[in-house]
């Protein structure tokens, strides 16, 4: 530990899943994860999820929260958006698939739908999870399995900015948080601290640390520009690979509801010596 106490810097959402990130400086903390946290998916004609992972021009689409529901934009040209309410405006229902996962989630709107395709240069629907969803984290992994959203495992993922630090030490082009979608930031710890952490509070709320967050190709995109190269996966496989992963942040789940805020302190209760 270092000498600061440990805080909640940053706050992320990612309202549709493998599009641009919402920066909070406030977030209601759901069993699923933050609210309105990948509530959202794009699929093709077969129900098939899509992400980054293939279409790097997922990063040049942003999102923004209002009142009443989200605006999707061209990051180029942010005068290019759709507006998506909160409910669905169709009452359509739509077989998908995410990683092994089937399941039943509601459309949302034909201009939605026709937007997306323009942008992605391919035929896409736009889908909303609903409530009555009981997708689940994987098992064996933490104290039980919690209800998740479309996020690929976990409610949440939690990377301290030391760790950031420590990577770009080694780059010859740092790269930004962006890269790696986190929900949680935190500051005043040592590079690679929250590896050591089974269970923290932030502002009150309880949560476990469960797991370390296995990269893949996406944090290879750069989300300003869409472009892919080979780092920083090159660098973090070097010194963060373990069981043939490469691994850096930590998946967690929620152990209570409420807000959270940027500036709250994070505690660790539970942690490997």
């Amino acid at each position: 530990m270092t000498d600061t106490p440990a805080t909640l810097s940053e706050i992320w959402i990612y309202p549709v899943k493998s599009l641009g990130g919402v920066k909070l400086n406030a977030a209601q903390v759901e069993e699923r994860g933050l609210q309105w946290d990948r509530n959202w998916l794009i699929v093709d004609e077969n129900g098939i999820f899509l992400t980054q992972r293939e279409h790097n021009r997922m990063a040049l689409i942003g999102v923004a929260v209002h009142a009443g529901g989200l605006e999707i934009f061209d990051k180029n040209n942010p005068q290019n958006c759709i507006q998506v309410p909160f409910d669905p405006v169709t009452d359509q229902e739509k077989s998908i698939k995410i990683w092994k996962d089937r399941l039943t989630a509601c459309t949302v709107s034909d201009e939605a739908d026709k937007w997306l395709s323009a942008q992605l240069q391919r035929k896409v629907q736009l889908v909303k999870l609903p409530e009555s969803s009981s997708r689940l984290s994987p098992p064996g992994l933490g104290s039980e399995q919690k209800r998740v959203s479309f996020a690929d495992d976990f409610p949440f993922l939690l990377i301290s900015e030391a760790s950031l630090a420590d990577l770009n030490s080694r780059l010859v082009h740092p790269v930004t948080m962006d890269r790696f979608r986190p929900n949680f930031v935190v500051a005043g710890t040592l590079p690679f601290e929250e590896d050591s952490w089974k269970n923290i509070s932030i502002g009150g709320i309880n949560f476990e640390v469960v797991s370390p967050c296995e990269r893949c190709v996406v944090v290879t995109v750069d989300q300003q520009t869409g472009h892919r190269s080979p780092e920083p996966l090159k660098t973090l496989a070097g010194y963060r690979r373990s069981d043939k992963k490469i691994r850096f942040g930590q998946n967690v789940i929620g152990l209570g509801t409420g807000t959270v805020s940027t500036g709250d302190s994070v505690l660790v209760i539970e942690a490997d010596r």
